[in-house]
């Protein structure tokens, strides 16, 4: 029969708590139960076995073997004296004199040699490895511990000596690579954080478990074991460090009622959790896009990212980051094992190399299957210049296709190089908050999708190449945003009218050239600081508009000298519907939220059309109706029969002009010269009242960056549907 025992002493957080449940299962499976197994739900850790509760507390009281842990390397992990000093103080530094002779016996010290002459049978182990470890630190003649190449060499040495089942804590506090070591931030630098040895501590927590000499549990033994695993609250926990992994119980200011509070430690968890770290057995392996470069990895240990965590600045030292995998199906020892040996994502065909690179990959599957969520923590420095496992939250693993996209950022390796040119000190400090936030943005896609998170990254997008614009290191260091897919538009498309006329503006003709010092060579866009073009003035849309399409008109009329030129100047893709329009006519749109979306959707490869809305749609004003045949590509005219074939039309500079003045009275000049244009070039119009129709009330230059809006082959028809050629209309009256 196998029980299933709800274990809420272990959960995803603490850092402690979580390590807890795999050392539980670690222990009983090498020691007690081949077949445990082990899962999460609400929020707690399922052991199954066949062991009965009762019988898992004999089993950690009377019959567990204790993992050895050493860490020779450390300076107080017990194998090396303090140096003597004198009572004598010193004059200048009021400290004592110190002797060089290290001779001065330590807890720590103390603590090895209580194991070294310790009879417990479940200790056997653990003295065997400490006395060979004493051996090689004494025949290395090391009297201090080591450092940079002689730690690598003791490491090196006690790794050929110590029995490979005492090896799995080496492999999880420090990665020996063929140049350097490294440490995995899970164990702090080596298996201690300054001062504080974890190794030492896990044999004095041993000591206050176990009697040494007989192996039988203390008497406060069993009713700590009792609150590790149930989670219930325990009376009599020890004053003890317990260094990164549980902030809530290191102490400190504020800690509790008062001022100060002193660290609280249930041993027993103390114990389990160092037990459980040893599932984090590093490994040097060979990267995939790198196969000249063995690089030392971590399980699910990638690099500090800020986006998504809520916490970190751009001054917040901290070490990697490590993301701790939660699964909802029973999992054995073994499939554990070959998880955390793995423990790596991909996105794409790459590692992930930060945890912004994590969250992709979960948004893709980029992971193994049957994983439920990750609890990610963060390694960073909170209490002086110790390091607490902070957590930054549970990302659960599901398909979110609309982060697919982001693969198209990746294209020259530009999403890459924005972001470690906004980690140095040459990147502009609005650039470095710029990419911050398309991070946490970029982050929040792969959790939530939808197209709010979509166009809030085409908006960051546009400001941070604008902002790139404007460096010289910027254009130096980053390319600008390469070209995206039409989905980006399809998929962020909110049916809005601020979303349809950005769309609509940012598809006329090479209008991304214009708003950015920019070209276009060798199949992709470069920086063109000579380009004169780029006339945005930030957030200020209707002055923007105009001062673009002055500059498109001058362009158009010069195009058949300049091959680069644009041949028309209202001519493009994804054109937007009449009620948008009229929105905008009338200040009912946020003209800010336009020019963001605008400069985010020059970088698209925009589609034809967007999907067809169903909209409040009325007849623009007589005013509108006469002046934007001016502002409409002859070909769209020819095609709806409006004008004849061979036929030409064209804007009169002085229109925009007149327009721009917003004067009452050169606003009815403009429109007059408008009636006088179309009936020049052949075009009907309305028999009634037979005049130009009136301007009053409008804004001059709202109604001409209206004008510049393309609006859709369908509603010019519907609009235009009265204009007919007078040849064409003559012709009718004789038959």
């Amino acid at each position: 029969m196998r029980h299933e025992h709800i274990l809420g002493g272990c959960t995803p957080t603490p850092l402690a708590h979580y390590l807890k449940a795999l050392g539980i299962l670690r222990l009983v499976a090498e020691q007690k139960d081949p077949e445990v197994a082990g899962y999460w739900t609400a929020e707690q850790f399922v052991l199954k076995t066949v062991l009965a509760w009762e019988e898992l507390e004999f089993f950690f009281l009377e019959e567990y073997r204790p993992s050895p842990i050493v860490a020779p390397w450390n300076g107080g992990s017990g194998f090396y004296f303090q140096e003597e000093k004198l009572k004598a103080v010193e004059a200048d530094t009021g400290k004592r004199t110190k002797t060089g002779v290290r001779n001065q016996a330590t807890e720590a010290t103390r603590t090895v040699d209580l194991f070294l002459v310790s009879k417990a049978v479940r200790l056997a182990f653990y003295r065997e490895v400490l006395a060979t470890s004493k051996k090689a630190v004494q025949e290395g003649g090391y009297l201090e511990a080591p450092k940079k190449e002689e730690k690598i060499r003791l490491v090196t040495m006690l790794r050929g000596q110590l029995p490979d089942a005492s090896l799995y804590w080496c492999d999880a506090a420090i990665l020996l690579g063929s140049q350097k070591a490294d440490f995995p931030p899970l164990l702090g630098t080596g298996g201690n954080d300054g001062n504080l040895d974890f190794t030492n501590n896990f044999m004095q927590r041993l000591v206050e478990l176990i009697d040494p000499d007989s192996g039988m549990p203390r008497p406060a033994s069993a009713n700590w074991l009792k609150g590790a695993l149930s989670g219930q609250p325990t009376q009599g926990l020890v004053s003890r460090a317990i260094g990164q992994f549980f902030p809530g119980n290191a102490g400190g200011p504020n800690g509790t009622n008062g001022f100060v509070s002193n660290p609280l430690v249930n041993p027993w968890d103390y114990v389990l959790m160092l037990e459980g770290a040893l599932f984090f057995a590093g490994s040097a392996t060979r990267r995939m896009e790198n196969p000249g470069h063995s690089a030392l990895s971590c399980p699910f240990t990638v690099r500090m990212a800020e986006g998504g965590s809520g916490c970190l600045g751009a001054e917040q030292k901290a070490r990697d980051e490590i993301w701790l995998p939660l699964w909802r199906l029973p999992a054995n020892y073994a499939e554990l094992q070959a998880l955390f040996c793995e423990g790596r994502a991909t996105v794409g065909r790459h590692s992930v190399r930060d945890g912004l690179d994590f969250a992709r990959a979960l948004s893709s599957y980029g992971v193994d299957r049957g994983i439920a969520a990750f609890q990610r923590y963060g390694f960073l420095m909170r209490s002086g210049k110790a390091y607490l496992a902070t957590s930054l939250g549970k990302i659960p693993v599901r398909r979110v296709p609309e982060a697919d996209l982001l693969t198209h950022l990746d294209r020259f390796d530009w999403l890459n190089r924005l972001r470690s040119f906004a980690r140095s000190e040459q990147a502009p400090g609005r650039l470095r908050q710029l990419v911050r936030r398309l991070e946490n943005a970029i982050f929040a896609l792969t959790q939530l999708g939808g197209k709010q998170e979509l166009q809030s990254i085409l908006v960051l997008l546009g400001q941070v190449q604008q902002a790139c614009a404007l460096s010289a290191k910027g254009r130096e260091a980053v390319p600008p945003v390469p070209l995206l897919g039409s989905d980006w538009a399809l998929k962020a498309d909110d049916q809005t009218h601020e979303f349809r006329i950005a769309c609509a503006l940012a598809g006329l003709d090479d209008m991304r050239r214009f708003l950015l010092p920019i070209k276009y060579d060798n199949g992709k866009y470069q920086w063109d600081p000579g380009n004169q073009h780029n006339l945005w003035m930030g957030s200020n849309l209707i002055h923007s508009l105009l001062r673009v399409l002055n500059h498109r008109l001058i362009e158009a009329r010069r195009g058949s000298r300049d091959p680069g030129a644009i041949a028309t100047p209202f001519s493009g893709f994804s054109q937007t519907d009449l009620p948008a329009v009229m929105a905008f006519l009338r200040a009912e749109t946020d003209d800010t939220r336009i020019a963001l979306l605008l400069n985010g959707l020059v970088n698209v490869r925009l589609p034809d059309s967007l999907q067809k809305r169903h909209a409040l749609s009325t007849l623009p004003p007589s005013a509108y109706h006469v002046l934007k045949p001016l502002f409409m590509p002859e070909r769209l005219l020819h095609d709806l029969a409006v004008l004849s074939p061979g036929v030409g039309i064209s804007l009169p500079g002085e229109v925009i002009s007149l327009l721009e003045s917003g004067n009452t009275f050169q606003l009815e000049r403009a429109v007059a010269i408008a009636w006088r244009r179309l009936r020049a070039s052949g075009i009907r119009l309305p028999s009634h009242p037979g005049r130009p129709p009136s301007a009053i009330n409008f804004d001059g230059p709202r109604l001409a960056a209206a004008l510049m809006i393309p609006i859709a082959g369908r509603e010019a028809q519907r609009m235009l549907v009265h204009y007919r050629p007078l040849a064409e209309t003559a012709a009718t009256s004789q038959e």
